[in-house]
């Protein structure tokens, strides 16, 4: 998530209007690896011109550095630096709006008072009205204590507040779906979950986002076991269906079938152990799990009760060590876990034609070029290498999927329903090593998605209406 793609900067600067001086302020700018995007004059006179320059740095630090060596031209005043992605965030990034204006007296009787009482009654009678008369049937919230920020770690919930917000943007574009950030004051297990049961008359699903692990896994279990509408732990089912999604089609290009494959996967936390379970309801029989400590084995006992349960449906060969000893002939590695954690004399150990996620963000396991000359496969969790596994492939067609039949739950068939779908959107034309998992900007992955979901909601007996008439936009 830091710095990712680079960054783009407004100038604004005083210039005299002497020979070479817009020349001195592109040399600087280029010596500092930034380039110019675009000039525009503000002001101008004989003896000086004011001009926004817009430039884009490889990250912040190289910005300062080309402001600050900027400053020191003769003849160049730096007026001000705008930070586009800063202006971006000026006042929050979404805002709610009415579907129908208010001009009388008789627009206001309807919407508010006295009219709006007989809508309240009806609810009162009949309270799954509420997903017809009000934003309930199309809002999912967005809840986290910021305590788990992709490549930020804890950084609370006030900080934690433009993540939410980004979500809530691609929820509403990709998929039609309302979607407000809940940011809560607290790492209390016990009150997060009560706050969430009190908050959630008002939304159709709750969204979990950045919430650390083990906490995480109790608190999605209560939530499903105590709400009546769907609960769903993006961090970790997100990741998992569009990680299987990416491995369906990688395994197509290697001509090797999901029963039959190796996998190793590092960091077992709530996206590794929520792979895993997805991995395995799929279909393969030999996943294994290494955390720091190493591979996670049923012959221990672990305090981590998730890591046991793990341990028991798991690494079926008992296989007791580091990655170097669990890596020996596998097929697929996934990393969930840092940067530096995979090598290539672990590369060399894998099997033929062996497939790599390393999906650690926003610096993958291993270095892609250093992985490139030793894998068949290589996918990240990064925007600027091909193969990026992206959570925007799954959460938008989920939520507008099960909104649209008004599930009560989201299960494993769902998860898997939506992966096969992901994974449908690439033809076998398409397919290739640098090509197994489909843009996020690809228009046809939000109404597959949801297709799926809807198809199999239906089919598992947890859809509350089988009529779906899907609203994308």
């Amino acid at each position: 998530m830091i710095g990712t793609a680079g960054i783009s900067i407004i100038l604004r600067l005083e210039l005299d209007n002497s020979p070479g001086g817009f020349l001195r302020i592109a040399r600087a700018i280029e010596d500092g690896g930034g380039d110019i995007v675009g000039v525009d004059v503000i002001a101008s006179s004989h003896e000086s011109s004011t001009r926004d320059i817009t430039i884009h740095a490889v990250d912040a630090l190289a910005g300062q550095v080309i402001v600050e060596a900027l400053g020191k031209i003769d003849g160049v005043r730096v007026v001000n630096v705008s930070d586009r992605t800063f202006l971006l965030h000026l006042g929050g990034k979404i805002q709610v709006q009415v579907k129908a204006p208010v001009k009388n007296r008789d627009d206001l009787s309807r919407v508010y008072t006295p009219d709006v009482a007989r809508v309240c009654l009806a609810i009162q009678e009949d309270p799954q009205k509420a997903f017809q008369l009000t934003i309930k049937r199309n809002t999912v919230a967005i809840v986290t204590d910021g305590t788990a920020v992709l490549g930020l770690g804890n950084i609370g919930p006030k900080a934690a507040m433009p993540v939410m917000e980004g979500k809530a943007m691609l929820f509403k574009q990709f998929a039609n779906v309302d979607a407000f950030p809940i940011c809560l004051d607290t790492t209390d297990t016990d009150e997060i979950v009560r706050t969430v049961k009190a908050l959630s008359p008002v939304f159709g699903g709750i969204n979990l986002e950045d919430i650390s692990a083990p906490r995480c896994f109790e608190i999605e279990k209560r939530l499903q076991d105590e709400l009546d509408i769907p609960v769903f732990h993006d961090d970790q089912h997100g990741t998992a269906v569009v990680l299987l999604a990416s491995l369906i089609n990688a395994l197509k290009v290697v001509g090797k079938n999901i029963e039959d494959v190796k996998v190793v996967l590092t960091g077992i936390g709530a996206a590794g152990v929520a792979c895993s379970d997805i991995l395995l309801s799929a279909g393969a029989k030999n996943v294994i799990g290494v955390d720091r400590h190493g591979t996670i084995v049923r012959t221990k006992t672990y305090d981590n009760e998730v890591w046991n349960d793990y341990a028991s449906r798991t690494n079926p060969y008992e296989i007791d060590g580091d990655l170097m000893a669990a890596i020996e002939g596998a097929d697929v590695f996934i990393g969930l876990s840092g940067p530096g954690v995979l090598k290539v004399e672990h590369l060399r150990k894998m099997a033929k034609d062996p497939i790599v996620f390393a999906m650690a963000n926003p610096t993958p396991e291993i270095d892609p070029a250093e992985a490139e000359p030793y894998v068949r496969i290589l996918a990240t969790g990064r925007s600027d290498y091909p193969n990026q596994i992206n959570n925007v492939l799954c959460f938008p067609g989920m939520f507008r999927g099960v909104f649209d039949c008004r599930a009560r739950l989201i299960n494993e068939e769902m998860k898997l329903a939506a992966a096969r779908a992901i994974a449908g959107i690439v033809s076998d034309e398409e397919l290739n090593e640098h090509y197994i998992v489909p843009s996020v900007f690809n228009q046809k992955v939000t109404k597959a998605v949801s297709q799926a979901v809807v198809e199999a909601a239906v089919a598992t007996g947890v859809a509350r209406r089988e009529r779906v008439e899907t609203r994308y936009s």
